[in-house]
């Protein structure tokens, strides 16, 4: 029976969105007229298992150039402008840079003939993305305590700033309980990753920064998450099958010195990201089901999927491996489930919400949609100390 919580898969067609094929080349067209989806013309066209996947990847293509478009015209056009910013949080002077990605389809998961991979990452199935902003290292410390400790409260002495929309706002969300121990474990705090966060607090987090902004910030979804990291890639890591250049993109348990580093000091990929692999391995919104990927046909894209959070503490995913990992979980389909045994330390009775004590090799980063998908509106931890 499938999970109650389980996302309805939606097959692909694309809003106000048409394929036409003009000088061998595809576009994405805007129009208002009832548009053709990618499966009334996959139908149409008779195609084959195969044809039908061939074809979405060629359209892959296509969503990219409308999305690169889209990113680049002006507030004048029909679109705004989409295009990497930094964030400074309101009430401080701490900020952090987002970038654009831009939406497409790809083929999410690993095949079987993948080395080291679990069975929980197949069978692959195509996906599309909307475009997003996401950000280009993890989250420090820096930009956590502000949250954490009401930094941003205690640095507003004008009366003005005391009266601001924003901080009523945030003077009106939950904070962290304060943690058990020396929450960085003494990895280093100033533009290091933060470490030890519980799904629930990086959801308050996100919920907590998009009050305090005005603007939409979240945790990725696992299918944007893997869109992201991978870059239009279709190996085992970023940059092929031999996981040789490694050490060029990220920190993982050969050359970490068993501790997490500074944000940013190795090789981005393709689409700005620092970190995506390794360093931390990183929080995505959805609930962990070993089988969700088989509940997905396989002849059409899915449309943005999601496993919504449920009340329940564990499991979610964690992507992208950490400085604790071989590399075999620093492959981009490599899914990794919450467990209990990351509070095993925490004496509390009942046990944080907030601060993990033995997942010093979990952080997070934030997204920000163009658009945001409908069963994503509003959504907040259902997570309380009660349950």
């Amino acid at each position: 029976m499938q999970n109650p919580t389980m996302a309805r898969e939606q097959t692909v067609e694309p809003r106000n969105n048409f394929i036409c094929l003009h000088s061998c080349d595809f576009e994405w067209h805007r129009s208002r007229a009832s548009a053709k989806t990618t499966l009334e013309i996959m139908n149409r066209a008779r195609m084959t298992h195969h044809s039908r996947i061939l074809f979405c990847l060629v359209a892959t293509f296509s969503s990219s150039l409308f999305s690169a478009r889209l990113f680049s015209q002006t507030k004048s056009g029909r679109q705004p402008e989409v295009k990497s910013y930094t964030e400074t949080i309101p009430g401080t002077d701490v900020n952090f840079e987002m970038v654009p990605i831009p939406g497409g389809t790809f083929m999410m998961g690993s095949p079987a003939s993948e080395g080291k991979r679990s069975a929980d990452e197949g069978p692959q199935h195509l996906v599309t993305v909307r475009p997003f902003w996401m950000e280009k290292t993890e989250v420090r410390w820096e930009q956590y305590d502000v949250f954490a400790f009401s930094q941003d409260l205690q640095r507003s002495s004008s009366p003005a700033s005391h009266n601001s929309i924003s901080n009523k706002f945030a003077d009106a969300f939950t904070r962290p309980t304060p943690p058990y121990t020396d929450p960085t474990f003494g990895f280093g705090h100033d533009g290091y990753p933060v470490i030890n966060i519980t799904h629930h607090a990086a959801m308050e987090y996100c919920r907590w920064l998009s009050a305090k902004t005005g603007k939409t910030y979240r945790l990725p979804t696992e299918a944007e998450w893997e869109y992201a990291a991978r870059a239009g890639s279709k190996s085992a890591y970023l940059f092929g099958d031999d996981p040789k250049p490694l050490g060029d993109y990220a920190w993982y348990l050969d050359n970490s010195d068993a501790r997490t580093h500074p944000v940013g000091k190795k090789k981005p990929n393709p689409w700005g990201l620092y970190d995506i692999f390794g360093n931390v391995a990183e929080w995505v919104l959805d609930y962990y089901d070993k089988d969700y990927y088989g509940s997905f046909k396989l002849d059409a894209p899915v449309l943005s999927p999601v496993l919504i959070p449920t009340e329940k503490e564990y499991p979610y995913i964690v992507r992208g491996g950490s400085w604790d990992d071989d590399a075999a979980r620093l492959r981009s389909a490599s899914r990794r489930a919450s467990t209990r045994e990351w509070s095993q330390q925490d004496p509390q009775l009942p046990q944080s919400i907030w601060w993990h004590t033995d997942a010093l090799f979990v952080g997070f980063r934030v997204v920000r949609p163009l658009e945001e998908q409908d069963n994503l509106k509003g959504l907040k931890s259902k997570v309380t100390k009660q349950n």
